[in-house]
């Protein structure tokens, strides 16, 4: 990967080659000796702009924290009696053992966090039986995290994906929200689950009436955005980005737009919470819901169960309107119901 610094020296040297050691030196602030450095870096590298990405500084040599070794003994013993255990919780008791043995120097929770760290993590994961017998340590699925250079630069370049949860008397009811964040296009949607195959329904809805093409996918790491969402969006050759968690502001833009309609419908119209149905009716025919909207278009399909509603609505001026509006009268009444219907319903 090359980073935007490794970028940033190649130009100070295309610079450097044209204008000079003393003109570089004036416009960057670099030094001469850096310059041939980076020079020397990238013959050796072939060209590879790689080479330039800045090196890591951590001495070779770090200084060693020196405890009494009954006390790492303690903290290990715990760990393994307790998996697991804090250490908030590992600090009290080792003040026990430490009046118990007679010491006086004794690590607080933070030197205790870097005591479990330097002791190997002495971090214990749940493990299950194959069916040989054998015990396996069960891994936690890895995600594809999202990269700090995510920018979106076009239509359908990053699709974000979020969930709101309202009670009422005892039930939920969820609210699945979209946002197109180059073209702020919004998909909003009432739902008694939120399941990954309810959203996977959901998305289904949002791919055909979208008229571009979608590259990215942007959510947390809830279970809803598993496996129904992720096979829909592999065998659509869809990347999904994850949030790092608790981390909601990776995912600000949809974020925005869930405090948007609960401060603008929800919290006004709680008592439409247990009606699916009227919910979405009412949210349907919402004016200005976000504020200098440039269309509101609405789509509805009617099952066994209830009415599912969209509100889709564009707020940024990039030629979108008339291609939604257009495409909606042509094609969405003609086939989109019929696919959604087989999709959902089979």
């Amino acid at each position: 990967m090359i980073t935007e610094q490794a970028k940033e020296r190649t130009r100070i040297l295309a610079f450097w080659k044209k204008h000079g050691t003393e003109a570089t030196g004036e416009a960057f602030r670099v030094k001469r000796r850096t310059l041939f450095l980076w020079q020397r870096h990238l013959k050796e590298g072939q060209g590879k702009l790689e080479v330039l990405n800045p090196k890591r500084k951590t001495p070779k040599n770090k200084r060693r924290r020196i405890w009494d070794t009954r006390l790492l003994e303690e903290i290990r013993r715990l760990r393994l009696e307790h998996p697991n255990l804090g250490a908030d919780k590992i600090h009290p008791l080792l003040l026990d053992f430490a009046d118990t043995e007679g010491i006086t120097r004794i690590p607080g929770s933070s030197t205790i966090e870097r005591l479990i760290v330097d002791l190997g993590g002495l971090c214990t994961s749940p493990q299950k039986l194959s069916h040989f017998g054998k015990v396996k340590k069960t891994n936690r699925q890895k995600v594809l995290k999202k990269p700090k250079d995510l920018v979106p630069k076009y239509p359908g370049h990053v699709i974000a994906l979020d969930t709101i949860e309202k009670q009422k008397d005892g039930r939920r009811i969820y609210i699945l929200t979209a946002i197109d964040i180059f073209t702020r296009t919004i998909f909003a949607i009432a739902t008694r689950s939120h399941s990954s195959k309810t959203f996977a329904h959901f998305f289904f809805l949002i791919m055909g009436l979208f008229p571009y093409e979608i590259k990215n996918v942007l959510t947390d790491n809830g279970s809803e955005f598993k496996k129904y969402l992720n096979e829909l969006l592999k065998q659509n050759g869809i990347t999904h980005y994850h949030t790092y968690p608790k981390t909601p502001k990776m995912n600000a833009h949809v974020e925005r737009f869930n405090r948007t309609l609960q401060e603008e419908f929800l919290n006004y119209h709680k008592g439409l919470l247990l009606d699916c149905e009227a919910f979405n009716s009412k949210l349907m025919g919402l004016p200005g819901l976000v504020q200098h909207q440039a269309s509101s278009l609405c789509f509805r399909q009617q099952d066994d169960t209830g009415t599912v509603s969209v509100i889709m609505e564009t707020t940024r001026e990039v030629g979108i309107t008339s291609e939604v509006q257009k495409w909606v009268a042509s094609y969405m009444r003609l086939t989109l119901i019929h696919a959604f219907a087989n999709f959902v319903w089979g």
